[in-house]
């Protein structure tokens, strides 16, 4: 019987999102027989929640100091030095990176250690738009470009996140394998139980908003779109379901403007939240493919989101939510057509729940991550 394949994750950290999601469910999932799995990450900062602390404590990490979020040459330095001794003693068949400062780190690495590791890198967003001045935008290219060329395959979570790095001259066509995400819910509460434990009322519709709270999701365009909307649907009520270097700046906007909108924090029962809501909103800037969408179509609630990033290839617009420019009156328009019409909503979740059972299925995306490994393995 020939030996396990060997495939080392290294992630900055595991803080709660797609990124670790996505990585804890290849973790649990991937055939064990065929597969030999190492994570490496760094740690979260002080203001974020651990994914493998809070929800994944069965998945086994190792942990490297500097690997984190903040950028400091040294400990960076220190990072690829002990990656680059990991990964001998390793001896990985495939060498798999994700997010920008892992990414960087994890490659330069891969090519210090030798060894004939094939180098994968996934995107599971992009920082081309809505992160940075131009100038240090044209510097994030021009890295990306140059780790392009040690790196022997590009997953992109959507066709958008692809073709954005393509047209941004990252890589080439070939280069790239989409993978949609994949997730599954845990079983939800009755929607009267979720509500009562949020102490929402029973009666009057919800409308959620889950992620993490910073710049690029634009909580104040959600404030300002709760605003508009409460002006003539004053029956509506809100939710905030996350955390985030925002939060006190939204927890600010939301009493100066007497805001119909309950904050949650951080919350590790996404499905509480989602049985309890009637609609979710998303309102960032850019998006790779935003999981809460997901999430939503799995139970059965109908979105609004601003067009951005990959949120056409999760939102069938028309057909399982409305898609909106990132304008905090377009999305409270949008939103009130939800409100006054039930049916149209009720439509268009039994819609999105259809179309996420087929198209972001675990199994689905845990397969397509062994064939690529296998491909990678027998060239």
């Amino acid at each position: 019987m020939s030996r396990r394949l060997r495939v080392v994750h290294v992630i900055a950290r595991m803080n709660v999102g797609g990124p670790a999601v996505l990585i804890s469910s290849l973790a649990r999932d991937i055939d064990s027989d065929e597969f030999d799995f190492t994570l490496i990450t760094g740690n979260c900062a002080d203001d974020e929640a651990d994914y493998l602390h809070t929800q994944a404590p069965d998945v086994a990490a190792e942990r490297i100091d500097g690997l984190g979020r903040s950028v400091r040459p040294w400990s960076d330095a220190a990072a690829v030095a002990t990656l680059v001794r990991r990964f001998r003693e390793i001896r990985p068949d495939i060498i798999h990176t994700h997010t920008a400062k892992a990414g960087v780190v994890g490659r330069a690495a891969a090519k210090l250690a030798g060894g004939g590791a094939s180098v994968v890198h996934t995107y599971h967003g992009h920082l081309l738009h809505g992160y940075f001045s131009p100038a240090k935008t044209r510097g994030v290219v021009a890295l990306e470009r140059g780790l392009g060329r040690v790196t022997d395959r590009f997953v992109a979570v959507g066709p958008q996140v692809r073709d954005d790095l393509l047209a941004a001259g990252v890589g080439r066509p070939a280069q790239y394998v989409v993978i949609p995400p994949g997730l599954s819910l845990p079983p939800m509460p009755s929607r009267v139980a979720a509500r009562a434990s949020l102490g929402l009322d029973p009666e009057r519709p919800v409308i959620s908003m889950i992620g993490r709270l910073t710049g690029i999701k634009r909580p104040d365009r959600f404030a300002e779109a709760v605003a508009i909307v409460a002006a003539t649907n004053p029956d509506a009520q809100f939710v905030v379901a996350g955390a985030g270097d925002l939060e006190c700046e939204l927890q600010g906007l939301v009493a100066a403007g007497s805001l119909p909108v309950t904050m949650l924090g951080w919350r590790s029962d996404v499905e509480t939240v989602l049985a309890a809501s009637d609609a979710l909103v998303l309102t960032s800037d850019n998006e790779g493919t935003p999981l809460s969408l997901i999430q939503a179509g799995l139970a059965g609630l109908p979105v609004v989101a601003t067009d951005v990033g990959s949120v056409k290839d999760v939102v069938a617009g028309e057909e399982t939510g409305l898609l909106c420019d990132p304008d905090a009156t377009a999305v409270a328009q949008a939103l009130a057509r939800l409100l006054d019409d039930p049916g149209l909503a009720r439509k268009f979740g039994a819609n999105a729940r259809a179309r996420a059972n087929r198209l972001f299925s675990t199994a689905g995306m845990v397969a397509a991550h062994e064939t690529l490994y296998r491909s990678l393995a027998h060239r």
